[in-house]
């Protein structure tokens, strides 16, 4: 009995310490992301007669990749501390000869807050870490520079840390 009333009682502690604890980051939280949507590097195709006019998708002055990527799912918090923790799966190239596969690609994340025209942007080590096999990768760093205050407009990119860091996935704000 004096062990039912002990496990009882052990469970409840850490019931309440973790609501604790859930309450406090909910708190701090500053932005969330859940889902997430792939690149295309095409933004708008227009022809007129003989001219054919290519417009790349840029986000936040963020250039595309050269090529299609996906990305299954994304979960990604930053709290007011400018902690984030971000998991992403499935970042895969959707075309071309690699199609399926994550090119040996290490990734990277950028925060933009407020309007295009005048976004303040923070990222994470932008040496990046590289994906899984399978596209799979767990970001869990502080943001520099530290994001503001508040992030009205936010937009969260993953980019790939080759090159000139063009983006591979947008999350979708919570």
């Amino acid at each position: 009995m004096k062990k039912k009333i002990f496990a009882a009682s052990l469970t409840l502690v850490a019931v309440v310490a973790l609501s604790a604890f859930g309450n406090t980051f909910r708190e701090n939280v500053l932005v969330r992301f859940s889902g997430a949507i792939g690149a295309d590097p095409v933004s708008n195709v227009t022809v007129n007669g003989t001219v054919t006019t290519v417009t790349p998708n840029v986000v936040r002055g963020v250039n595309p990749p050269g090529q299609i990527w996906r990305i299954a799912d994304l979960n990604a918090v930053v709290t007011t501390d400018g902690r984030i923790r971000a998991h992403g799966r499935g970042v895969l190239l959707g075309g071309g000869n690699g199609i399926g596969t994550n090119a040996n690609q290490s990734v990277f994340a950028t925060l933009f807050c407020g309007p295009a025209a005048t976004a303040v942007s923070s990222s994470t080590n932008e040496a990046g870490l590289a994906l899984d096999p399978d596209g799979d990768f767990t970001i869990d760093d502080v943001l520099s520079p530290m994001p503001p205050a508040t992030c009205g407009t936010p937009v969260l990119l993953i980019r790939t840390a080759a090159g000139t860091h063009p983006w591979f996935a947008a999350g979708i704000e919570n």
